[in-house]
């Protein structure tokens, strides 16, 4: 039996995208490049191109749009990625506008075999290869468009497979559906989206087709910026770069993470389980945010690393001094992402970058409440599957979590998050005000540690300089779950 043809898989340099694509793009495949104008297209080709170009495997980038290449350079070359010394090198740009806009494909097919037989490139590009279409369409030739439509398709095939290079073609298309014969030839299928709701614009990518490899299904969010296009890949896809740390690397004779506050690591049993999550709620001024201070505090003490994604505030001296100190330390990873329109696997993704690169073993999110407020508004509706692929992330890299959540405080019912999520969390710690006397009161109880022994108590606490402080149980009062408890009845005086 005849041994297997082994595809090489080239990196395409573009953060995320081996890990969409199942491992890189395969060696010599024709490949679509194709959405809607602005969604970044001729971003990602030229991103890439620079990427993979060599002298050894040089790139020629044929463009057949009404403008000229050195138009279309002055903006790429804003990018990272762009690198003026490959140009006319390693990367060479040749423009067929004239020829498509007089709707000769016999002339565009014959310049592009030209200029590959005399370079002998490993890369070869087309942008926009819908502009030659359109023109063929538009042009007054004696055969049908369809039909040289599919006689060029199908010699530029037959090129492509003699060139031995790997192939983009670049296209402005708008439905999937379009019927079209380049969509059967491709090896791949590389759509890109981009979605506007109320003031949010959300741009995504899809795999369609990739012939020889298991893709990763479904859209992928991805943003452009100074770098150029980043796609955020699931969580569970297999990372493509080894992290610079082991994350999750927690004291081995450490089985519990202490939060920092003596009574209330007693009430859990001895503080919290390694690698649970944990859910804190109560309504605005609780404590919640002092709380996760001090857990993220206390593990700085111990000589353990965190990382805080801040959807409220940046911490400031002003407002927290503990936080700020040590993040300015480095003992505390920042994540504070200010772009709009964020998805929840950009934000595990930054999550991760910050867990590995610090070696961190505690997580905080403060809050939930401001998350969802961050998250562009077409993700909120599945915020609650959202936040199960946080839980899920933040368990495979090994670390434990805490969560904020603001909590109405109803009085007329008992719940633990606005979400319908408590189920997720391993373990759920309540805030609550009651009044006694026209003053108002905190009280706080563990509600679950899963697999672990843990008090039932409610307790009272106060916040002062030195953070949360648990007091006594109130013994002689009944009802505080209702916020308005009251004195019990001895049975003498009943």
């Amino acid at each position: 039996m005849s041994s297997k043809v082994a595809i090489q898989r080239l990196t395409t340099g573009v953060p995320g995208l081996d890990q969409v694509l199942g491992g890189g793009l395969p060696e010599f495949s024709f490949n679509l490049i194709a959405g809607q104008p602005g969604c970044g297209k001729t971003t990602l080709a030229h991103q890439i191109m620079f990427s993979l170009a060599t002298t050894q495997r040089p790139a020629i980038y044929f463009t057949v749009l009404g403008e000229p290449p050195m138009k279309m350079l002055r903006y790429q070359q804003q990018f990272d990625f762009f690198d003026s010394e490959l140009i006319n090198d390693s990367v060479r740009f040749i423009n067929l506008s004239d020829d498509a806009a007089n709707g000769d494909l016999e002339r565009v097919l014959a310049r592009i075999s030209e200029a590959v037989a005399t370079y002998e490139p490993g890369l070869v590009f087309v942008d926009s290869f819908r502009s030659v279409m359109v023109a063929s369409e538009a042009s007054d030739h004696p055969h049908s468009p369809t039909h040289r439509l599919q006689q060029f398709v199908q010699q530029l095939g037959m090129l492509m497979t003699s060139w031995q290079a790997t192939t983009f073609l670049i296209g402005e298309y708008f439905i999937e559906t379009d019927a079209n014969p380049v969509f059967t030839v491709a090896d791949g299928l590389i759509w890109l989206r981009q979605s506007v709701q109320r003031n949010s614009m959300v741009r995504k990518i899809e795999i369609l087709k990739m012939r020889g490899q298991a893709t990763l299904p479904g859209l992928h969010t991805f943003r452009i910026n100074n770098s150029g296009i980043n796609v955020f890949a699931p969580a569970s896809a297999p990372s493509m770069v080894q992290p610079e740390h082991k994350p999750g690397s927690a004291p081995a004779t450490a089985n519990r993470a202490l939060l920092g506050v003596p009574k209330l690591d007693e009430m859990l049993g001895g503080g919290l389980p390694r690698g649970y999550s944990l859910l804190v709620a109560g309504p605005s001024g609780s404590g919640k945010s002092i709380l996760a201070a001090a857990f993220l505090a206390e593990g700085a003490r111990l000589g353990e690393t965190g990382v805080l994604a801040a959807f409220e505030q940046r911490p400031s001296r002003s407002q927290n001094r503990i936080i700020a100190d040590l993040v300015a330390s480095g003992q505390v990873g920042l994540v504070d992402s200010r772009a709009p329109d964020l998805s929840i696997d950009e934000v595990i993704g930054l999550l991760l970058h910050e867990i590995a690169r610090l070696g961190a073993t505690r997580v905080v999110i403060d809050s939930l409440s401001g998350f969802e407020l961050a998250v562009a508004p077409s993700f909120r509706e599945d915020f609650r599957e959202s936040l199960a692929r946080l839980v899920l992330a933040m368990a495979g890299a090994g670390v434990t979590i805490l969560m904020t959540s603001e909590l109405e405080d109803r009085y007329t019912d008992l719940r633990f998050s606005p979400y319908g999520t408590a189920f997720l969390t391993d373990a759920i710690i309540v805030q609550r005000y009651i009044e006694i006397d026209s003053r108002l009161r905190r009280m706080l109880a563990v509600v679950k540690v899963r697999a672990s022994a843990h008090s039932d108590e409610l307790r009272e606490f106060h916040i002062d300089d030195g953070g949360l402080q648990i007091g006594d149980t109130l013994a002689e009062q009944e009802g505080l779950l209702g916020g308005r408890p009251r004195q019990k009845i001895s049975p003498l005086n009943a």
